[in-house]
């Protein structure tokens, strides 16, 4: 099946709550304007380098999702365009964002990434650094940011329990911080799900998935 034809097939498959990231990290140009072409809006990369490189060339009404591990050091250089931050995972980390949004006059969305999975290799926060954070004085004063959701990374696992309850602890903690509200905290988005997960994330609550092989194919790493 062609691009178009997968994300259609997606967009009929998903319930009317859940919104579409297509992962277009390592994809070329003329993919995104074919998934463009379909009518996909937001599209998640993981290199800011290759984002900015796609974000000159494609049309202004994209929103970008910066959805991989963010240094402090390069938030400057996406800056000036991104829509969403998914994978916040430190105070220092929403501070910078908030600075280099002030630098760009912009608000920037972002989403407190929370540590679901048992592997020691994925980033996050535990539940108490986020609840620490939510409860730090100091959140109020960052105006050029809105905390919007929460998003998870379930382990890459075949124990399809092991990621129910995984994605359960997610959404447990998102509705229960969703009664916090300030003036940039407003959770209304729970992003967890990728190609090989997300009819069980959607099954478990989230409202955002990321989806790219399911979309644009195999990548190829070389």
């Amino acid at each position: 099946m062609s691009i178009s034809e997968n994300i259609k097939s997606l967009k009929n498959n998903l319930p009317a709550q859940v919104t579409l990231v297509a992962v277009s990290k390592t994809k070329p140009i003329l993919d995104l304007e074919e998934a463009y072409k379909t009518g996909q809006r937001i599209f998640g990369e993981n290199k800011i380098q290759e984002m900015t490189q796609k974000w000159e060339q494609l049309p202004k009404d994209i929103q970008w999702h910066m959805i991989g591990h963010v240094q402090t050091n390069k938030v400057k250089y996406m800056a000036p365009y991104v829509d969403t931050i998914h994978a916040v995972d430190s105070f220092k980390l929403l501070k910078e964002i908030n600075k280099q949004a002030l630098k760009n006059n912009r608000i920037i969305n972002c989403f407190l990434q929370l540590k679901i999975a048992k592997e020691e290799s994925k980033f996050g926060l535990t539940k108490q650094d986020l609840i620490a954070i939510l409860k730090d004085e100091v959140l109020v004063s960052l105006q050029n940011i809105k905390i919007t959701g929460l998003m998870g990374m379930a382990s890459f696992a075949d124990n399809k329990d092991q990621i129910r309850s995984e994605f359960l602890l997610l959404k447990e903690t998102f509705d229960e911080l969703k009664k916090e509200e300030t003036l940039n905290l407003k959770l209304n988005t729970l992003s967890m799900g990728m190609s090989g997960d997300y009819p069980l994330a959607i099954e478990c609550g989230s409202t955002m998935v990321r989806v790219g092989s399911a979309i644009f194919g195999e990548r190829n790493y070389v």
